[in-house]
């Protein structure tokens, strides 16, 4: 994940190539389209919540996303709104934001951002979001700015050099890639440490991480073979793709299920191998 200065500088050179008005091709647009809409679900962040799921009327627009003794978190406008969107940013500086959490101006983005995870995001897919994120209506939404009653991190990490994802004929290290820089499973379903991020150290994929809503009070789940060991693989999709349990109780927000129908067997397939194969919690 971290590259020599050498690729970091040419990777660099590369994505500031990139114009904000730089025509993507239609490829690009519908992988961008399918990474948002089924697996990456930025939408179940920075789309407003009602009492029954997101607000697709104002898609991407932003919203409160958590307020807690640690921080009052807003998730910012994503839609190429010019004022208060990501209208006047380039593609290169949207990039660096979600990959090494630096705006435009040099500050850092704080949690609950998975930028650790979105490092690991390839080119090619970093590239794919940000020409679906242009394809989408502008919507005027000013949000205040986040606020954090912990330290937050000065930086996560030097620039991110290239990055390919894993050969999807590898199913555990490709499910590993969905699971993590992509869909960020790992980010709410790993259990959080003193400072209220996730440990993924000691408790990577254990579960406990708390989340308050409109919907109330919800518990991640522990997706290590602890948790799923009575699970099967079709179960484990119904209930990332559905929202039901084992047991047929709906499960509750914000846990993504109405992006996660969208996902292909393939891709579901491979992250529920790298499930699997998690040390047990």
């Amino acid at each position: 994940m971290r590259n020599s200065v050498v690729a970091a500088l040419a990777a660099g050179f590369c994505l500031a190539s990139i114009s904000a008005t730089s025509p993507a091709s239609d490829s690009a647009v519908e992988r961008g389209a399918y990474l948002m809409n089924a697996v990456a679900a930025c939408g179940n962040c920075h789309t407003p919540f009602g009492p029954q799921g997101p607000d697709m009327s104002k898609a991407l627009s932003g919203r409160l996303v958590e307020d807690t003794e640690l921080w009052t978190v807003y998730a910012p406008n994503l839609t190429p709104d010019v004022e208060t969107g990501l209208g006047g940013w380039s593609d290169a500086e949207i990039i660096r934001a979600t990959r090494e959490g630096v705006r435009p101006d040099g500050t850092v983005i704080g949690p609950p951002m998975p930028i650790g995870l979105y490092r690991g995001m390839s080119d090619a897919d970093a590239e794919a979001l940000v020409a679906y994120l242009r394809s989408v209506p502008a919507v005027k939404s000013a949000l205040p700015a986040s606020v954090y009653r912990v330290p937050t991190p000065p930086s996560w990490g030097p620039p991110v050099g290239r990055v390919s994802a894993p050969d999807p004929a590898d199913q555990v290290a490709y499910g590993g890639y969905l699971a993590g820089p992509v869909a960020h499973c790992m980010e709410c379903h790993s259990t959080p440490g003193p400072s209220g991020a996730p440990d993924f150290v000691n408790e990577l994929g254990a579960g406990g991480m708390v989340f308050k809503g409109p919907w109330g009070e919800s518990v991640s789940a522990n997706l290590t073979p602890f948790g799923l060991a009575d699970w099967s693989d079709a179960e484990i999709a119904r209930a990332v793709r559905e929202g039901i349990s084992k047991d047929g109780r709906k499960l509750m927000p914000p846990m993504g299920y109405g992006y996660y129908a969208n996902m292909t067997d393939t891709d579901m397939t491979a992250i529920i191998a790298y499930l699997r194969s998690l040390p047990e919690k």
